[in-house]
Parts: structure tokens; C-alpha cells; sequence
């Protein structure tokens, strides 16, 4: 699948006021997006004793929200093709921010569960919707530094629940933290008011009115899918597409099964394993967080100078030595360097993955392919938590995190079946 045309730095990406706002809607959104996740992980202590959960079950909070993004990556993605990237971001954010603060009037598990899978089918659309539209915004030699400063939201968004969610604990309980998720929904409307719709989306639209008589069924003559079972149908359609779009999803399943894995029980294994206690594993949590907004960040001006596919060998390479590195770890200093080297190596690919997308299939189904590909990784790394929990409660978390590098080595080799297309026109 072509989705870009040889090297340019001219992509129809509109005035320099235009883009910096487009990245801003598109990173904050994706920011509240990680605010809200992280948030769950520092209620889950809070959580398990009012409600009498075990560990598996409170983890399984987070794998239902996830398997929620699922539902809603896909259909959001089709919609954010459709109708527009901006419109069906406002639309995502409105969602997760109402469901969010219902969760705070939990009177169980179930009802939370609930919550929490229909806030997840608004955090679904986040990602693919916020990648979509960076990438169409900026030039193309800026394409990896635009998407990745969408990733830098993300942790903007996780670093903001780090420092909050022990005070706010403290001081009102872990019911606050989801009253506070409810703010979301005013920047919604910011977002609607303030950025139009990229030009690339736009000419795509137009063109695809246009044909849109010639055949009403699933594809149109030049072959640009107009239905939804044809959008998702597009994204396996040739050999060529097929072995992209595994690639794509087992480098999406790798990145979230080892966050999620990672981020979820790291406070509590250094709050209670490590004997740091709630303020202490919020501190160094942060820290981690950091780390993985440095990784993001160097990792877009590596990838825009030397390739896609470079970029992700150094950051995978560097993710398993020091995740290998960290499970050893027992020193509070130890733990807080070796904790940002993880976080820069293991999570600083995040923003990276918005800009192959973007670059391997064409506008008319970009936000789709970037929602279903990402959210169906993030099923695959809703799994982490219950799967953490389980190895944790038999052979602690150090052993449990020590595993993680055979998936990043995994991940290294489906990078040999992703071709590179650094600087190309998106079509």
C-alpha cells in the first residue's frame, strides 16, 4: 500500500499558527487521555479496599478499560475518516471525561467495570484521531518530531497523575481523582472552536464526494473505500498491506503491553515491595515518567534524521538491556536512574508508531488504520496487568518485569517487514 510519495519537505499543511494548534488539540487531547489511565493505576489501592477486590481483579479494571478503547478505536477511527478529525476528537474527549467522573460514584465492582469500559471506548479514539491529525498538519520532514510531541501529551497527561494522585488520595480519597477527570469535557469544546480540519483530510473528502455516485457499494473505481467493512477490509487487501499491518500490529501490542505492564503496578511495587510508601513511589513513578517524555522526545529527532526503522532497533535494544537492568535493582538510588532509562528506552517509541501509520496507509483511511491497529495492541496490552498480577503474586515483580524483554525482541524483528518512508507526501 502507497500512502506517500517520494521525499518533500512542502506538505499542504497550512500556516505555522495552524499547526502549532493542531498539535496542541491533538497532544493535549491524547494528554487527558494518559491522565486518566494513570489515575485508575494510583486508585487501585483505594479501590481494592473499599470494594474487597483482589489484585486480578483490580488489574482487570484496566484490561476493561482497554478492551473499551478497542471498541472505540475502531469505530471512531471510521467515523474521524468520515466526518473529520477534529469533530470526532471533541466527540472521544466528551465521552471519556463523563464516564470518567461517574466512576467516582461507584458502589462496587461491576458498576465501576461498566464506567470504565465505556470511558475506554472514548480513550479509543484518542490516539489514531490526535496522530491522524498531526501528521496531515506539519511538513513531512517534520512528520516523526509532530506525532511524537502528540506521544509527549500522553506523558504530560501520566506525569500530571503521577504528582497529583497522592495529595488528592490524602486529602479526599480515590473517588476525587475521577471527579477531577470530569475537567476534560470542557476542553472539548475548546478543541471544536479552535482548529479546523487539515487540508490533506479536506482534499480527501472532496475527492471522495465527488466519486461517491460513481458506486455506493464498498469501494469506489480508483479504489478509495467510502463504507466501514471496506475501510477495515483495506487494511488487509494485498500480500503487501497484509504483512504491513501485522508488523504494525505486533509493534502496537509490544509498546502497550510493556507500558501498561510497567505502569500499572510500578507504584504500588515501589510503595509496598520496595518499602518507598504512597509519596515516595509517586516521586520516583514520576521520575520513570520522565524518562519516558525524554525517550519520546529524542526519539522523533532520531527517527526524522536517521529512519524510521534505525530509531526503533536503538529504542528497542535499549529497552531490553534496561528493563533487564531494573528488574535487578534494589537501592532507592538505583531504582530512580535506572527507572528513567527504562521509561526513555521502553516507552519512547509511543510516538513514532503515529507517524508509520500515518505514513503506510492513505488519508481516506488513515485515523481508522491508526485506531484499529493501536487500540487492537492496547487489547493485547490490556492483558499486562492481569498477566503482571499473576506472575507478581508467584514470583514477584522483579522476576515478572525481567520477562518483558523476549517481547521487545519480538518487536525488533517485525521491524525487518515495515518499509521505510521517512519524509514521503502523505497521499
Amino acid at each position: 500500500m502507497s500512502a506517500s510519495t517520494p521525499l518533500t519537505t512542502t506538505d499542504d499543511s497550512g500556516d505555522r499558527g495552524y499547526r502549532r494548534r493542531a498539535l496542541v488539540a491533538a497532544a493535549v487531547g491524547y494528554g487527558l487521555d494518559g491522565f486518566d489511565l494513570l489515575i485508575l493505576s494510583f486508585a487501585l489501592s483505594g479501590i481494592i479496599a473499599s470494594f474487597g477486590l483482589s489484585d486480578v481483579e483490580a488489574g482487570s479494571l484496566s484490561t476493561i478499560t482497554l478492551l473499551g478503547a478497542v471498541v472505540g478505536g475502531i469505530v471512531f477511527g471510521a467515523l474521524a475518516d468520515r466526518h473529520g478529525r477534529v469533530r470526532v476528537l471533541t466527540w472521544t474527549v466528551l465521552i471519556f471525561a463523563v464516564f470518567t467522573g461517574l466512576s467516582a460514584l461507584a458502589q462496587g465492582y461491576w458498576d465501576l467495570a461498566a464506567y470504565r469500559f465505556i470511558a475506554g471506548i472514548g480513550i479509543g479514539g484518542e490516539f489514531g484521531i490526535g496522530m491522524a491529525l498531526a501528521a496531515e498538519a506539519v511538513r513531512a520532514d517534520q512528520r516523526a518530531r509532530a506525532t511524537s510531541w502528540v506521544g509527549v501529551g500522553f506523558q504530560l497527561g501520566v506525569f500530571a497523575a503521577a504528582v497529583v494522585s497522592a495529595p488528592v488520595i490524602a486529602l479526599w480519597g480515590w473517588r476525587a481523582l475521577f471527579v477531577i477527570g470530569l475537567v476534560p469535557a470542557v476542553f472539548a469544546f475548546v478543541i471544536r472552536r479552535g482548529v479546523e480540519e487539515p487540508e490533506t483530510f479536506i482534499r480527501a473528502r472532496k475527492h471522495e464526494e465527488t466519486e461517491a455516485e460513481v458506486a455506493r457499494g464498498n469501494l469506489e473505481k480508483d479504489g478509495v473505500p467510502t463504507s466501514f467493512g471496506a475501510k477495515i477490509a483495506a487494511l488487509f487487501k494485498d500480500r503487501d498491506t497484509v504483512k504491513i499491518t501485522l508488523a504494525l500490529t505486533i509493534l502496537t501490542s509490544v509498546q502497550n503491553f510493556g507500558y501498561f505492564g510497567i505502569i500499572t503496578w510500578l507504584p504500588n511495587y515501589l510503595s509496598e515491595q520496595m518499602d518507598l510508601g504512597v509519596t515516595k513511589g509517586s516521586l520516583w513513578t514520576a521520575v520513570t515518567v520522565m524518562g519516558m517524555l525524554a525517550g519520546i522526545l529524542i526519539f522523533g529527532q532520531v527517527a526524522d534524521r536517521l529512519g524510521r526503522r534505525p530509531a526503533f532497533w536503538i529504542f528497542q535494544a535499549g529497552a531490553i538491556v534496561t528493563i533487564l537492568a531494573y528488574s535487578q535493582f534494589t537501592d532507592p538510588s538505583a531504582l530512580l536512574a535506572g527507572g528513567f532509562f527504562m521509561g526513555a528506552f521502553a516507552n519512547g517509541m509511543l510516538g513514532g508508531h503515529g507517524a508509520l501509520l500515518a505514513e503506510l496507509y492513505p488519508t481516506a483511511i488513515r485515523a481508522t488504520a491508526q485506531n484499529v491497529i493501536f487500540n487492537i495492541g492496547r487489547a493485547v496490552g490490556g492483558l499486562a496487568p492481569v498477566v503482571i498480577a499473576l506472575l507478581s503474586g508467584h514470583l514477584g515483580f522483579g522476576f515478572a518485569l525481567a520477562l518483558l524483554p523476549i517481547i521487545y525482541l519480538i518487536q525488533f524483528l517485525a521491524m525487518f517487514l515495515i518499509p521505510e518512508r521517512r519524509g514521503h507526501r502523505l497521499d
